[in-house]
């Protein structure tokens, strides 16, 4: 929630440049009065008529009268705005609700408010408040929506004050905006098994941490309801106090995902292009191995990856929900790079380059999942090469040709792939990603790849 400062109706101050702007605000009502009644006073001096001399002063001086008293009127109105929510799928809808207060001894007139949105989330939503007592609120809604990925502002709001006749209108903003942050849409997938889990993950599965004899246990310290015979006794006389072996605990598995974001790698744009089909994938792909209990990373063609701790990979719990949201953020706004090669990602990868952490660390037992673009003979290699550090490598290949209707080489390209390990396939326009899973869950695997989807 964003609450804006008290406006003054009548502008910044009573000088002379605060009246020139609310002279400024005459409606085409108010010029017409004010051009009438001078009209009518220049005739009425030449025709010597006092009866149309009074109409005339009576028409110019209306309009001025209700400039004067809005100009020095103080309109104390604090205004707030609250977005729900402020992360949405493309397609999907958020409701913005509008709270209107009137904070000064008086009451207020005729207000209309007006919101400022991007085109691409709607009409600029209008509403016209009628006489706010003092200390009253008024709340008003409306919704927005876009098909179009991003990041919005919503804001300033502007207020629009008038006087009863119409003759007068005053535009003013409050200064605070909130964004709507558009992520891509995103598909259930089926629970298939995955290459790359940690060996025995899941309900029965833990991994000791120790595994090598008494030195290396890492005790803690005793609690009411411990089994005694997981007392260490050594520890217990180091420390003074009654120390226990710690729990084993579960091992998370790693995965990233990989999105080729090269603009030489894609043809087309909009909601139905390649690579907006690629990027809403890579959102799939991270929610549901999130779901699954992964740690995860985003990575693209330049080598950088999100969440940026840890070595780019997602820790548990809480941390792993702010980390899936500022990857769908990340999402949210990708575009194409100006990179021609894979050799940053090839880097990130194989433990190296500015992803950090890699899999060098993840003793090989890593799932990796890429969406790759065009990929020609050179970027083919790069892309196979990955396949050595992984536990498990999933390859979905958007190949221009084949979206654009023309002959395609992505079947050699998905070949090569498979030759180095990969489970590699060709995504065609108009397939649903959550298909291509499935085949991807029953496929054979490549040759030299570890494990198997089930």
């Amino acid at each position: 929630m964003r609450a804006g400062a008290p406006l003054r109706a009548g502008g910044e101050g009573r000088g002379a440049g605060g009246l020139r702007a609310s002279l400024a605000g005459l409606t085409t009502r108010g010029r017409s009065f004010l051009a009438a009644g001078v009209a009518a006073a220049l005739c009425a001096y030449v025709l010597g008529q006092g009866e149309l001399l009074r109409v005339g002063l009576l028409l110019a001086v209306l309009p001025l009268v209700c400039v004067l008293a809005l100009h020095r009127t103080r309109h104390r109105v604090s205004g707030s705005r609250r977005l729900t929510p402020v992360r949405v799928p493309a397609g999907s809808e958020a409701r913005v609700r509008l709270r209107m207060e009137n904070v000064s001894r008086l009451p207020a007139g005729l207000l209309m408010l007006q919101d400022r949105v991007p085109y691409v989330l709607g009409p600029r939503p209008r509403f016209v408040l009628d006489r706010v007592e003092p200390g009253g609120r008024r709340e008003v809604s409306y919704r927005v929506r876009s098909d179009l990925r991003g990041r919005y502002p919503l804001g300033p709001l502007q207020l629009r004050l008038t006087d009863p006749f119409g003759l007068v209108e005053l535009t003013r903003s409050f200064s605070t905006y909130d964004t709507l942050t558009v992520i891509p849409r995103t598909e259930v997938l089926a629970p298939v098994r995955l290459t790359g889990e940690t060996s025995g993950y899941g309900d029965g599965s833990r991994r000791s941490l120790a595994l090598a004899g008494d030195d290396d246990v890492i005790p803690r310290g005793y609690r009411r309801g411990d089994d005694l015979r997981r007392v260490h006794w050594r520890s217990t006389a180091r420390y003074g106090e009654l120390m226990v072996r710690r729990e084993e605990q579960p091992q998370r598995s790693k995965a990233t995902v990989l999105l080729d974001t090269r603009g030489v790698a894609y043809e087309g744009t909009g909601p139905d292009s390649a690579f907006e089909w690629a990027v809403s994938g890579a959102a799939s792909a991270l929610v549901h191995l999130l779901e699954q209990g992964f740690s995860v990373r985003l990575l693209t063609d330049t080598g950088t990856s999100a969440p940026g701790d840890g070595g780019g990979f997602s820790s548990g719990g809480q941390e792993s929900a702010e980390a899936a949201g500022l990857m769908m953020d990340t999402l949210a706004v990708v575009g194409h790079s100006d990179g021609v090669g894979l050799s940053r990602a090839y880097d990130a990868v194989r433990g190296g380059g500015a992803g950090g952490g890699g899999y060098a660390g993840a003793g090989g037992d890593g799932l990796l999942i890429a969406f790759f673009g065009d990929l020609d003979d050179v970027q083919a290699e790069l892309a196979a090469g990955m396949r050595a550090r992984c536990g498990g490598a999933v390859a979905f290949v958007l190949d221009s040709a084949l979206w654009a209707g023309r002959p395609s080489q992505v079947e050699a390209r998905v070949r090569r792939l498979r030759d180095a390990g990969w489970t590699a396939l060709a995504a065609p326009p108009g397939v649903a990603f959550g298909e291509l899973w499935r085949q991807a869950g029953n496929a054979p695997l490549g040759t030299g790849t570890s494990g198997g989807w089930g």
